[in-house]
């Protein structure tokens, strides 16, 4: 199953971004696969969600050239950019998802896991115009809502703060940005506009447009007999 998921994904590719990668009969190349993987009714209803998806996915694109300031072009994002990956396959898995399609979503999640170090459970509600920028260590829980124009740097955890069967993990509106290897975790909510610092660890809300820093460094001189060691 898993050879058929990549050949998916490599048509899914082929659809989304033509012009990068060419390929005769997209559409009907992904309709027969997915038929042979979920049937007919799911491989139908996935056709018709294609091109919000290739919507979405563009639109994650374009957010991630305008978060990085390495880079000016979308041949470079689309070509070069863990997060495109990333995306393609939680974008694809959560349209599946939505139509009952059981392991295949988390199959293709895991995969993009694997290639890129982005783990995107397919529950996640991810709003358009999301960005992550290096993204290797990035977690982002199943219950996790995140809404337009949020951009997420390497490291950041949005995470439970224990097990339950109801939403457990954060709420991030529209316009934040996280810094790498934050942590946030539980059902909080980080209101509209906020910034995170790096290597903050939050376990509550915040209100639109705070500005969350971990405490300063308290520099020390020299250490006697191990002290601070």
């Amino acid at each position: 199953m898993r050879e058929k998921l990549n050949i998916l994904m490599e048509d899914i590719r082929s659809y989304v971004f033509p012009e990068y990668y060419p390929a005769a009969m997209r559409e009907e190349a992904i309709y027969a696969a997915l038929a042979d993987l979920t049937g007919q009714e799911a491989a139908e209803g996935f056709r018709k969600e294609l091109p919000e998806i290739r919507r979405l996915v563009y639109s994650d694109v374009r957010a991630v050239m305008d978060a990085d300031p390495a880079t000016d072009s979308l041949d470079e994002v689309i070509l070069c950019y863990q997060s495109v990956t990333a995306m393609l396959h939680y974008r694809t898995a959560h349209a599946l998802l939505a139509l009952n399609v059981k392991i295949i979503p988390r199959m293709l999640t895991e995969m993009a896991h694997s290639l890129t170090g982005i783990d995107i459970h397919p529950a996640a509600q991810i709003g358009e115009r999301f960005a992550i920028d290096h993204g290797t260590g990035v977690v982002i829980g199943a219950t996790t809502v995140i809404g337009n124009g949020v951009t997420l740097y390497q490291g950041v955890t949005l995470g439970a703060r224990k097990i339950s069967s109801g939403p457990r993990h954060p709420i991030l509106e529209d316009d934040v940005t996280v810094y790498s290897n934050a942590s946030i975790l539980g059902r909080v909510t980080i209101g509209k506009g906020s910034v995170i610092g790096g290597n903050v660890w939050l376990t509550s809300s915040v209100p639109p447009y705070s500005r969350i820093v971990q405490g300063k460094a308290i520099y020390q001189h020299g250490f006697q007999d191990g002290e601070g060691i």
